[in-house]
């Protein structure tokens, strides 16, 4: 398994093809992607690379962080675990029960 990198403060339009080749520059990739808003279908500003080695990993984050990548100056640095997010509480239930109903008036 490779060394996986954060790119971040990327151009909108940065595509996975186009990180995938500025990174083979540094060495052999082995994924590229840019996250992409579910919504909006655009893109979110960031991805992740993964390279071959560790080697490469390192030769990428010293050629590319504070390097200009289409139009933007991005910063590059390993990948770190996704941390474990605590369950969402807030004031919004959207369960049911014991809520008034709609439809039919009075009849008087």
């Amino acid at each position: 398994m490779g060394t996986k990198l954060y790119v971040g403060s990327l151009s909108y339009d940065t595509t996975d093809e186009s990180l995938k080749q500025h990174f083979s520059q540094a060495g052999s990739v082995v994924s590229a992607s840019v996250l992409v808003d579910r919504m909006s279908g655009r893109s979110r500003g960031f991805g992740f690379v993964e390279m071959s080695t560790p080697e490469e990993a390192a030769k990428a984050i010293e050629m590319f962080n504070g390097q200009e990548l289409d139009g933007r100056t991005i910063v590059v640095n390993e990948a770190k675990p996704m941390e474990p997010r605590a369950p969402r509480s807030g004031g919004f239930s959207r369960g049911g029960g014991g809520g008034r109903g709609f439809g039919g008036g009075r009849d008087y």
